[in-house]
This record gives C-alpha cells, structure tokens and sequence, in this order.
C-alpha cells in the first residue's frame, strides 16, 4: 500500500531516466506473493527474497541500528539498578 499509494511515484519522480533497483527487508508484507507480483506488473527491478544476501551491517544498514541501540540499552541498565519505575 505504502509504495503504490506515495513511495513508486516519488522513487520514480527522483530517479526519472536512472536504474534503481528496490530492495527490501523480511517483513512479511515485503515477501507476500501479492508483493512481488505487484512489482512485477509495475516493472519495478527488484531483488527476490531467495537472493537476498545474509545479514551484513554494509549492506543492510537500516537494520544493524537496532542492534546498536539494544546492545547499549544493555550496557545502560547493566550499571544502573533501578528500585521504583520513578
């Protein structure tokens, strides 16, 4: 919905005559057959998810963010002890 409703036709308003090629993550909407087809028929160049490459912090950026901030949440409550919710 998000990509048919505003995303495509801003990717496409941005990137005009360039190739791009859309990749997404492993969220379920981004994997759904209807997804895929919808591309497709849009002739949106994208990678199929069996093509998708492991889990690397240069490729996937947007996802290792999460990780960093859990792995210093931890760090932060590790040295604190908290007694009330205060």
């Amino acid at each position: 919905m998000v990509l048919e409703k505003s995303l495509l036709r801003d990717i496409r308003a941005i990137c005009r005559h360039y190739r791009w090629t859309l990749q997404q993550d492993g969220a379920p909407a981004h994997t759904a057959r209807t997804t895929r087809d919808y591309l497709k028929k849009e002739h949106i160049n994208f990678i199929e998810p069996h093509m998708w490459p492991p889990n690397s912090p240069d490729i996937n950026t947007g996802d290792y963010r999460y990780v960093i901030w859990s792995a210093l949440q931890q760090r932060v409550y590790h040295q604190r002890q908290f007694k009330t919710v205060e």
